[in-house]
């Protein structure tokens, strides 16, 4: 079959456009040389007058989501409301590319030689130590916060509240248990049928920036103690 050519000329940045579309519209998985040409309107072998293989195409779809972070604007306000900021708009910006995470996870992250692709990781890491932490506890906090987001998204991905599309949801079953049994389980269960996504997700933020308020605190006070 013949593949019309596209008018538009092809560039890098259209390439990458295209294989952002396809793995958000078809997967990860779906992302190939050929699948991209279709998707441009050419033969694979033109692909490769843009970027140097898969792997090449992969990355520079990192780059480009990471690239497009949208920064919340830092007003000088309170460091728990701009920390919690940050957390929502990197939270957003993996609702809208689910497979980022697992992106992420084949091609080790965001590229170090790309500028734009490590600005969204100094932000978060310089929001998170003027909370007071060491270099080392900003570095575990990091990823504290991260794998918190990131599992929240894939969560929410197939369901907060646990429902298959062929069963009941788990709040149901939960209420549903024999309380002799499961006693907190049966008092607690409705309450699953109830959760709401960003409800939860603020709950948990709070969780976790309190926490690093605590631990600030407490090597505050073994400081002061010595």
């Amino acid at each position: 079959m013949t593949i019309t050519k596209s008018r538009e000329r092809l560039t890098r940045d259209r390439v990458i456009d295209a294989a952002l579309k396809v793995m958000d519209a078809e997967g990860l998985d779906a992302v190939s040389m050929r699948r991209v040409a279709r998707e441009v309107g050419v033969e694979a072998m033109s692909l490769y007058n843009h970027v140097e293989d898969k792997d090449d195409l992969l990355r520079g779809i990192c780059d480009h989501v990471m690239g497009a972070f949208e920064f919340p604007a830092d007003d000088g306000g309170d460091w728990i409301d701009r920390c919690k900021d940050g957390a929502r708009a990197w939270r957003q910006l993996l609702q809208a590319h689910p497979d980022m995470m697992r992106l992420f996870a084949e091609t080790h992250g965001p590229d170090p030689s790309s500028l734009d692709s490590l600005r969204p990781t100094e932000f978060a890491l310089a929001l998170i130590r003027e909370g007071g932490l060491s270099d080392r506890d900003t570095v575990q906090a990091f990823h504290a916060l991260g794998g918190y987001i990131q599992g929240f998204v894939m969560m929410e991905g197939g369901s907060i509240k646990g429902r298959s599309e062929e069963g009941e949801g788990f709040g149901e079953a939960a209420g549903a248990v024999p309380a002799d049994v499961f006693p907190v389980l049966a008092a607690v269960g409705r309450y699953f049928a109830e959760c709401d996504a960003d409800e939860q997700f603020e709950f948990g933020l709070d969780l976790m920036i309190r926490g690093i308020q605590a631990k600030v605190a407490a090597g505050a006070s073994d400081a002061s103690g010595q």
